[in-house]
């Protein structure tokens, strides 16, 4: 079967890895010239460490990274409001990491033949006739595939060239992101929510924590201009350890910068299908862009069997995700709606039902995709 993986992020690489033992080996093109360098980090959810162990993964990530025993939300002031054992809920689903973004992807390329990737190539055109699929790509090559999978993220390529518009939507938040180390006494999962803002902090080993920060915002652009010291001011009234952690920062190049922006979950046709943020990019808010992807890839290769029915095995695996993938976003957006209540509301509704709304949120997702 001739396969083209456009995207070698998350979800590229994992659908490669995933094809690896079907003997399939597939060509697989990136944008970038060489492997970008991600400075930020990543949480992963019991359901994300079951996709990455089912791609032969678990002992390294678990090696890479920390387990995350607990969760704990807290208001700005850093009252505790409510506490979630998230050890005892997946249960033998799998731990939850939090790990540098680089450590998973170098985990998930581990041991993929060299030259598999052919970096500053883009496509330019696809021709889907009745068949295998025709794609140019920019440098002036060309090929004939049995199928193509879009893995290239929120702003796909071939999203836009198969499915057209609309562009990502913004939900109403900016975000940024970062790492700082030298926080060893800092070990547990804990997200602080303001008025309008959210200040979530992660360990992930080594003294080192992944730091995301929101704020509501009805413009896309960075509202403190790409200055640390602004940053640190729109959290200057949260509690230790925020204002001890934004302190770490010495350069705005550390910072990463993003609204946040989702699009509607589209899939398949004819033999061109979309994976990852490609096919469905969400809030981060339930932390599941990383497993999802994951899980793309390893139910796309399952239904894989060979190039004569690739048409109707898509049409099985949109069956078998939508639902999955509408539930996810589904909460993301029940979340968004919870974090814009007024704050007392908003701290009354975590104290009394904290727990029973994070088991509401994820106990689809214990069940094997």
């Amino acid at each position: 079967m001739r396969v083209l993986i456009v995207g070698g992020g998350i979800a590229g690489m994992a659908l490669t890895r995933a094809l690896g033992p079907r003997g399939v080996v597939p060509t697989v093109v990136e944008r970038s010239v060489q492997w970008p360098a991600s400075g930020t980090g990543i949480y992963v959810p019991g359901n994300g460490a079951r996709a990455a162990d089912a791609l032969g993964l678990g002992e390294v990530l678990a090696g890479t990274g920390m387990r995350v025993a607990l969760q704990r939300f807290l208001d700005h002031r850093g009252r505790v409001l409510a506490e979630v054992d998230v050890t005892r809920f997946w249960g033998g689903v799998g731990p939850c990491l939090g790990l540098a973004r680089d450590g998973l992807h170098r985990a998930l390329r581990e041991g993929l033949p060299d030259g598999l990737v052919r970096f500053g190539t883009t496509v330019n055109t696809l021709r889907r006739a009745d068949g295998p699929v025709q794609v140019t790509f920019n440098d002036g090559t060309s090929g004939c595939y049995d199928l193509v999978v879009g893995a290239d993220g929120m702003r796909s390529t071939i999203r836009r060239l198969v499915f057209g518009g609309p562009p990502p939507r913004a939900v109403g938040q900016v975000s940024w992101r970062f790492m700082v180390a030298g926080f060893p006494e800092i070990t547990a999962w804990a997200v602080y929510l303001g008025r309008g803002k959210t200040f979530l902090i992660v360990p992930i080993g080594q003294g080192r924590l992944y730091c995301y920060a929101d704020v509501t915002a009805s413009e896309l652009g960075d509202p403190t201009g790409g200055r640390v010291e602004l940053l640190r001011r729109v959290f200057a009234e949260f509690a230790d350890p925020v204002g001890r952690v934004l302190g770490a920062l010495s350069h705005p190049a550390e910072v990463f910068f993003a609204p946040i922006e989702e699009v509607d979950p589209a899939w398949a046709r004819g033999r061109v299908v979309l994976i990852g943020d490609a096919a469905h990019a969400s809030s981060p808010n339930m932390a599941e862009g990383a497993a999802l992807a994951m899980e793309d890839a390893l139910v796309l290769a399952e239904l894989l069997t060979d190039a004569d029915h690739v048409e109707e095995r898509l049409i099985e695996f949109e069956t078998r995700r939508q639902p999955r993938v509408t539930w996810v976003q589904q909460q993301t957006h029940r979340r968004d709606q919870l974090r814009e209540l007024r704050p007392w509301i908003r701290r009354l509704v975590i104290r009394r039902a904290g727990g029973r709304i994070y088991r509401s949120n994820y106990r689809p997702l214990l069940a094997s995709p």
